[in-house]
């Protein structure tokens, strides 16, 4: 099976506190960058479909990771290659400059050379939360679509069996290849994801990482860089940020001397009782 999966680089969640607004715009300067972690729980997935639970060295396919983004966006794609994945691509933009649309056009067009027979991608990015790459990229080519996967089951390679994760608990989808498939946190669970060649396997719970031999090996993979312009005949944004401000501070609180005066202040000073 030949899997494709997108990967996108964003600021740290945890050191969002660094995060500046100057003049409107956002200052990240001091920001650590990271994959998306919807993003790697999409790469474990498609390495765990890609192999045998109990021999992780023996690719049985092929992980090919794609990245829209600035050059220092190949740090988090050889992090991928590290963990197992086979080559990268990466299409030159700056994140400012393309939106969630951009990007599924972008892919459009590099699906349709390499002829994946599944696409793999986190359900929506931890920065925009837009959740709409995937399903515009399922409308552009015209394939199948399960979202918010928690689980899949690899039967024959021509179909998948995927738990979505809905409402009411899980909802399971048979979808035939080549389709488009985004995943959720439960996806990186233990028996979350069944391969072909390991359709019993119990994973440690969470997504692998590197080992330094692999970091290095991982240096020599291919890593193919292209220009935006190559792959979106039209690479206008539709969607365009017109200024960043914070929320106004907190006014201090006050102390009362008892509940009746409490309750008052609610009513007739803040309003809500």
């Amino acid at each position: 099976m030949k899997i494709l999966v997108p990967l996108k680089r964003v600021a740290d969640p945890d050191n969002a506190n660094k995060v500046k607004v100057t003049a409107g715009k956002l200052d990240t300067t001091g920001m650590q960058w990271k994959p998306n972690p919807f993003d790697e729980y999409a790469v474990e997935t498609a390495l765990r479909l890609t192999e045998n639970g109990a021999n992780t060295k023996a690719r049985l396919g092929e992980v090919i990771v794609v990245t829209v983004g600035p050059k220092e966006a190949e740090q988090q794609l050889r992090g991928a290659l590290a963990t197992g994945a086979d080559r990268a691509i990466r299409v030159d933009a700056n994140d400012e400059d393309i939106d969630g649309d951009v990007v599924a056009r972008a892919l459009k067009s590099i699906i349709e050379k390499e002829q994946p027979d599944l696409v793999l991608l986190g359900k929506q990015a931890v920065d925009g939360d837009s959740n709409q790459v995937a399903q515009l990229l399922a409308e552009y080519l015209g394939w199948p679509q399960a979202t918010f996967a928690g689980s899949i089951k690899s039967e024959d390679d021509k179909a998948l069996l995927v738990g979505r994760e809905v409402d009411g608990g899980t909802l399971t989808l048979r979808v035939t290849l080549p389709a488009i498939v985004s995943v959720d946190l439960r996806i990186v669970a233990p028996t979350s994801v069944s391969s072909k060649a390991s359709p019993a396997h119990t994973y440690a719970d969470g997504v692998r990482f590197a080992a330094l031999m692999a970091i290095m090996a991982a240096k020599k993979k291919p890593l193919v860089e292209m220009k935006l312009a190559d792959v979106v005949s039209d690479a206008a944004s539709k969607i365009a940020y017109g200024g960043y401000e914070l929320p106004p501070a907190r006014k201090a609180g006050i102390k009362v001397k008892d509940v009746a005066e409490l309750v008052d202040k609610l009513r007739n000073e803040a309003r809500v009782v």
